[in-house]
């Protein structure tokens, strides 16, 4: 029996080697309960980061810092850790799982360079499975898949790895075979060297000869695997067609040039729990997944909107972009991934989306909550900077006579809200301060005051997402809050284009306020305000034009009567008047508020409601009842598909509206045993008998407040 360090093939850096080509940045993402959480624990006691693992389920996850998080046995934020493997530096992030946390995924993908996708052996790809795989496509990360739970009851590792080519329609290619399932599963074939080996703890196993009854598979997987190297190189085919025995070292090179064009997917297997599978995962990241030196640079523009590019240079020009910021009582940290150049403690950069001049504090490496302090930080890496004040998620930083704005992240907006005010009044200005900080570090929670009401409303992406939000007041700054009833994110637009006009005349003895304009309206496909100007002539004087779709942008964010913010509109500011001494900015901009009411008025609005893509877990002696409580709350159903063994899987797009306590009605029709996940699909009308009492309601509610 021997060590698993010794059994790893020794990758030592050559001398004067760029040490870039010996670091990875990789997340881990999943389904929720997958397994993300415990591959990571794992990776850190292999890797001698920790000594003593902490388990998901006991709250004591090295990565699952946040007190929330123990408490609930979830990921609610990415966690970022380095380790060292294999003379590899490797950067890794682990990612939530919960639909309502998405944004954190999709952060860390805009940044990360390879990813590991873990999927459960006995229920393969399901549904945020598919969300984070999708961002993943997004931002073109090359991605390796790690099937976990190979001892739970009912796994079946071919089958997961169909479902991966099926349902994610990716060139999924076996490079190990697990040696027995469930209470059985003992080891893995390695399909690249063709040897077996039993696991006996985390940090040793022993190799055993191929089992005789997989040696049919084993070999059968063996040609599937080089044949789908061998066809992605020419010479690499020519020499296998002739019958040569190709050396694994050709092999993986031709595989790690495939997975890094994102045209296959090496799938490994094991167990994180029960300690099997992590060595060889781990030679896998570090054999296939790219370097920093790997990625195609880094695209932006400069102030002129021309687009320019960043390599993964440390001696070029400073590229840096936020990606999440972390609330702390000592000063926020900021992560940050350089693209180029070199960051040094103390350094001033320039804040291109902003326009501000920042300095940096400190610099440091993280271990989950641990900061490790360093003195500087070179392209390829990801770090933390203290001190910066005004930069956020998506912002960039360079030198100031270098400028670069790199493309920021695209985040899903809030789809529920609540009201929340402080049981003390004295706590109000705290409870401010204290949902500023939260802003600033989760980009999909919003929060605003009701002008109307005068209500403190926090938005988010679900009910677990604000319930967390209200938690962490209380937990991290000690403010407690008395919180009202969700309510659904609804949206209005325009029912169909009008010309309208805005009229601002108003004189009252001295300066008076003169301000006219003439907008057509109609339907656009983006959510924001399409503005055009079309004035001609002069009928409209320049320095007027901004301030009339400032106007119209806050008529659309106030909602109209009933408070809902509008959506999808196209305004051409074509005509108007001006006077040479009343007009004004504020003239022109009530202008513009009022063209738009006008035009609510004459061709009312379209309600719009979330639709939230659904997927039901039911046994299928419930199954007609489970479709029927969804039919009843206006679903769409999409898919019936039968699953593990006497479970039904329904897919389906419902309202958010209806699924309010949905989880209890679901406990009760399945004797506890159904479950369900749910994600923003779109947004689409209310009918109309509908929209109408929830547009009067709304209206009463503000009138009475």
């Amino acid at each position: 029996m021997t060590s698993a360090v010794t059994e790893t093939t020794k990758m030592e850096r050559p001398k004067g080697a760029n040490p870039l080509l010996y670091h990875r940045n990789v997340g881990i993402m999943a389904h929720i309960d997958a397994g993300k959480t415990t591959v990571t624990e794992r990776i850190l006691k292999l890797t001698g980061q920790i000594h003593k693992m902490g388990e998901v389920h006991d709250g004591q996850a090295t990565m699952d810092y946040m007190a929330e998080e123990r408490a609930r046995g979830i990921t609610i934020t990415s966690a970022a850790v380095n380790v060292m493997w294999n003379d590899h530096t490797i950067t890794l992030i682990d990612t939530p799982g919960h639909v309502d946390f998405t944004a954190e995924v999709e952060r860390s993908l805009r940044v990360l360079d390879g990813a590991i996708c873990v999927f459960d052996a006995s229920e393969g790809v399901e549904p945020q499975s598919e969300t984070v795989w999708r961002q993943a496509d997004r931002y073109e990360v090359p991605r390796i898949c790690f099937i976990n739970k190979m001892d739970k009851p009912g796994a079946d590792f071919l089958k997961a790895v169909e479902s991966i080519r099926t349902k994610l329609g990716a060139n999924a290619v076996p490079v190990q075979l697990p040696i027995g399932f469930g209470n059985s599963f003992e080891g893995i074939v390695d399909l690249v060297r063709m040897k077996a080996w039993r696991y006996t703890s985390l940090e040793e196993r022993e190799e055993i000869p191929i089992p005789e009854d997989m040696r049919e598979a084993v070999e059968a997987g063996r040609r599937a695997f080089v044949e789908a190297a061998a066809e992605r190189d020419e010479s690499l085919l020519e020499r296998y067609a002739a019958g040569e025995e190709i050396p694994t070292a050709d092999v993986v090179a031709v595989l790690r040039k495939a997975v890094i064009a994102n045209d296959l997917y090496p799938v490994f297997c094991g167990a994180a729990l029960r300690n099997k599978g992590i060595h060889r995962l781990l030679d896998g990241l570090v054999a296939l997944l790219p370097s920093p030196l790997d990625v195609p640079p880094m695209k932006g523009t400069d102030d002129a909107g021309t687009a320019i590019e960043r390599s993964c240079d440390a001696k070029g020009p400073l590229a840096a972009l936020a990606f999440k910021t972390i609330h702390d009582r000592t000063g926020d940290l900021t992560f940050l991934r350089i693209y180029s150049g070199t960051l040094r403690q103390g350094d001033s950069v320039w804040n291109t989306r902003r326009s501000v001049q920042e300095r940096v504090g400190r610099l440091c490496v993280m271990k989950a909550d641990e900061r490790l302090p360093v003195d500087h930080a070179v392209a390829g890496q990801i770090v933390a900077a203290i001190g910066l004040k005004e930069t956020v998620t998506g912002d960039t930083l360079c030198p100031r006579d270098g400028k670069i704005l790199l493309e920021a992240m695209q985040f899903p907006r809030a789809v529920i809200s609540m009201a929340i005010a402080p049981k003390k009044r004295a706590e109000r200005d705290r409870m401010g301060d204290a949902l500023a900080a939260l802003g600033r570090e989760d980009p999909t929670f919003r929060h605003f005051v009701d002008e109307e009401t005068s209500e403190t409303i926090i938005a988010g992406m679900g009910e677990l997402h604000l319930e967390i939000i209200c938690s962490r007041l209380l937990g991290e700054f000690k403010v407690e809050v008395e919180v009202g009833a969700p309510r659904v994110a609804y949206r209005q637009r325009l029912r169909r284009p009008c010309d309208a006009e805005g009229r601002h005349i108003k004189q009252t003895g001295g300066s008076g306020q003169y301000g006219v304009c003439n907008v057509k309206f109609d339907l656009a496909e983006t959510d924001d305000l399409e503005f055009i100007d079309g004035v001609k002539g002069g009928s409209v004087p320049r320095e007027f034009i901004a301030p009339v779709r400032k106007g119209i942008e806050a008529a659309m964010a106030r909602g109209g009567e009933a408070g809902f913010p509008f959506v999808q509109v196209k305004a051409e500011l074509y005509d108007g008047k001006a006077h040479a001494v009343d007009s004004s900015d504020i003239a022109f901009q009530q202008a513009g508020r009022l063209a738009f009411q006008a035009a609510i008025e004459k061709v009312g609005v379209t309600l719009l409601e979330p639709i939230m893509r659904v997927t039901a877990q039911t046994p299928s002696a419930n199954l007609g009842d489970v479709i029927g409580s969804l039919n009843a709350r206006r679903a769409e159903i999409e898919s019936i598909t039968e699953g593990k063994g006497d479970f039904s899987q329904v897919q389906g797009k419902v309202p958010l509206a209806e699924m309010f306590q949905y989880a209890t009605l679901l406990r009760s029709l399945t004797s506890g045993r159904g479950t369900y996940t749910m994600e923003p699909a779109m947004y689409a009308p209310v009918p109309q008998a509908m929209a109408e009492e929830i547009l009067k309601e709304a209206k009463a509610r503000r009138e009475k407040r």
